[in-house]
């Protein structure tokens, strides 16, 4: 058989579009396994050095615990030995010092009556009567010091207008501006009455031994344009 023969029987040519489209895919195919192996690479690579940076974490974490618990052993030390030691300066003070006897001078003259004398016993009631009034003295200046108990009273006031026409505003800047030693005025606000009328009922602190109702009543009454009553609502003393 010839070439010309051997080729005519072959069909290889005639399917070379199929044969192409094999190649394409075998390369095709070994190309996304290698891309497949290097992602897998990578997210493996990023795995480790996650797991690395976790341990690293751990190991520090584990230090700070340990320094901490170093830190509270010495202050849990420190406050044992300052229990101790308040105790230890709280008796020392509260022994009494015990002064040294004087033993009586024994003068031998012949005179039985005068054998024992005590030379120094007055002095000692001395110096003890002193030291007495000198406690006695600063302990009254040091309550001397203390400031007195103030008796204060809170008082809740409702000043009534004569009509619905009254400025409140007016009428609460009328009364606010009464001021002297020992009052004090806190908040307010407007309760409804009826037909259309407010009343004013305000907060103030006085001290008892300064300001009473009566002081108030006569201050507020010079405002008549204003004012018609103002009843106090309750006291509170405190």
């Amino acid at each position: 058989m010839s070439g010309l023969q051997c080729l005519a029987t072959e069909n290889v040519w005639f399917d070379k579009q199929r044969y192409d489209d094999a190649e394409k895919c075998f390369y095709e195919g070994a190309n996304g396994t290698a891309a497949k192996s290097s992602s897998h690479g990578a997210g493996d690579q990023e795995l480790v050095s996650r797991m690395k940076g976790m341990e690293l974490e751990n190991q520090t974490l584990h230090k700070v615990v340990e320094e901490m618990r170093a830190a509270l052993k010495k202050l849990e030390l420190r406050v044992a030995s300052l229990e101790k030691s308040p105790a230890a300066v709280t008796c020392a003070k509260a022994a009494p010092v015990k002064a040294a006897p004087v033993k009586p001078v024994k003068v031998e003259n012949g005179d039985d009556d005068d054998s024992d004398i005590d030379l120094f016993g007055s002095d000692d009631d001395e110096e003890a009567e002193r030291i007495k009034q000198e406690r006695l003295d600063a302990y009254a200046a040091k309550k001397s010091k203390k400031p007195a108990l103030i008796a204060k009273s809170s008082i809740l006031l409702d000043v009534k207008p004569w009509d619905d026409e009254t400025d409140m505003g007016k009428l609460e800047e009328c009364v606010r501006s009464v001021q002297m030693d020992g009052l004090l005025w806190g908040a307010s606000k407007l309760v409804p009455v009826g037909y259309g009328i407010k009343k004013l009922q305000i907060n103030c602190v006085v001290e008892d031994d300064k300001v009473g109702t009566d002081i108030l009543e006569e201050e507020l009454t010079k405002f008549e344009d204003y004012v018609s009553e103002f009843p106090s609502d309750g006291i509170c003393s405190y």
